[in-house]
């Protein structure tokens, strides 16, 4: 009888542990999300593929993996809704795939955070084309001769200063992108990312 409640507890202590185990593994990996498909280098952004998203940290999101062709027109309709000055939206839609993928970049990035730093280029200051909140400081601001310009010189910067870094998600791209912030920002380029991903207008 002693014999078998031992085995009994062994085991029951030993499930207990699993789960515990499996329970936190997949909470962590819930909360990573790879904002750069470029880690892993066996993967070439000039080759058409699919792209393997991992899961997001943002509730209700599961991993999926998106056709290359559906990006142009979730980043088109993204921009009609928000009535973005980026026309023609299809044009735009193909651009900033294309830099997303030559710069091996979640196709999300560059719209979530021109929508939360000048709602997708609507707020930005005059003449400056700077969608993106890029060289913003007491001084002045940088300008760009063109939207087409400011994107592609985030997409280099993200890519050198943050992505090269390790600093692939909303949060830890924050720290050093918007310092000041009090996490308003991840929010917010989070909640965009998701309705970027799931079409929720």
């Amino acid at each position: 009888m002693f014999h078998k409640l031992v085995i009994t507890g062994g085991w029951l202590l030993g499930c207990s542990l699993t789960i515990i185990i499996c329970f936190t593994t997949l909470t962590f990996l819930h909360r990573t999300q790879v904002l750069s498909y470029g880690l892993n280098p066996t993967l070439n952004p000039s080759v058409p593929a699919l792209v393997l998203l991992a899961p997001p940290a943002i509730k209700g999101m599961t991993s999926r993996i998106l056709a290359e062709d559906a990006r142009p027109v979730l980043i088109a309709e993204f921009l009609a809704k928000h009535q973005s000055p980026l026309t023609p939206y299809d044009y735009w839609g193909e651009y900033l795939t294309k830099l997303a993928d030559q710069y091996r970049m979640d196709y999300r990035l560059l719209p979530a955070i021109a929508m939360q730093e000048s709602n997708l280029c609507k707020k930005i200051p005059a003449g400056s084309y700077n969608c993106l909140g890029l060289g913003i400081h007491a001084q002045g601001t940088w300008e760009f001769p063109s939207f087409e310009a400011n994107f592609e010189q985030a997409a280099k910067v993200l890519r050198r200063h943050y992505l090269d870094e390790g600093l692939i998600t909303p949060e830890l791209i924050q720290d050093k992108y918007t310092p000041r912030s009090n996490g308003s920002w991840e929010f917010a380029v989070n909640t965009f990312m998701d309705k970027l991903e799931t079409a929720d207008w």
